[in-house]
């Protein structure tokens, strides 16, 4: 059986952050074109992986089959509050473990943060969309992952393999752009 494919999903500011201070996405990242983009790809995947303060508040999110990291488990539990849902602790499982508990991947599963969840799968993701508001600042906020902002996102991705593709615009009124950067 063939290995699932890994897609990672962001918007980030200029400045790389994909969150305020206090770790919530503000209203200033938040554009239609994204949105639109970001359902309908998870629309699309077989597997949602996300940490316990990362979500996407959606209409269908309660119908995404889902692995939320947390440590508050050992290594893989039912989650009591979604039934479409596994808790999963790295520290005591596999990813391969939790998306076999999950009901098992044939496609595509899609990460959509925070950024240690990001960070864990660097070396794993197909292709990794980055969506950015060039006209957005976030001073002092959360960065897409680990060692932003003294790194660029763009310059992470690249450290890892990955390679930038063809930029879409998302929002032209804003800027917003999605580019898949690929393996």
């Amino acid at each position: 059986m063939a290995a699932p494919s890994i897609e990672g999903y962001v918007i980030v500011s200029a400045d790389g952050m994909l969150a305020n201070a206090a770790r919530v996405m503000p209203d200033e990242l938040k554009f239609e074109g994204d949105k639109r983009f970001f359902t309908a790809a998870l629309d699309r995947a077989d597997l949602i992986v996300h940490g316990r303060h990362s979500f996407e508040d959606q209409p269908n999110s309660p119908r995404r089959r889902r692995i939320v990291l947390t440590r508050t488990i050992t290594s893989l539990a039912p989650d009591p509050s979604n039934p479409k849902s596994t808790l999963w602790n790295p520290a005591g499982a596999s990813f391969e473990a939790a998306c076999e508990r999950a009901g098992g991947v044939h496609g595509t599963v899609a990460i959509i943060g925070g950024p240690d969840v990001f960070q864990m799968f660097m070396d794993r993701y197909d292709t990794f969309w980055l969506s950015l508001a060039p006209l957005v600042r976030i001073p002092d906020g959360e960065g897409c992952f680990p060692g932003v902002p003294a790194q660029s996102p763009q310059e992470i991705m690249a450290a890892h393999g990955l390679k930038p593709g063809q930029a879409r615009i998302l929002d032209a009124a804003h800027q917003v752009s999605v580019t898949p950067w690929r393996r």
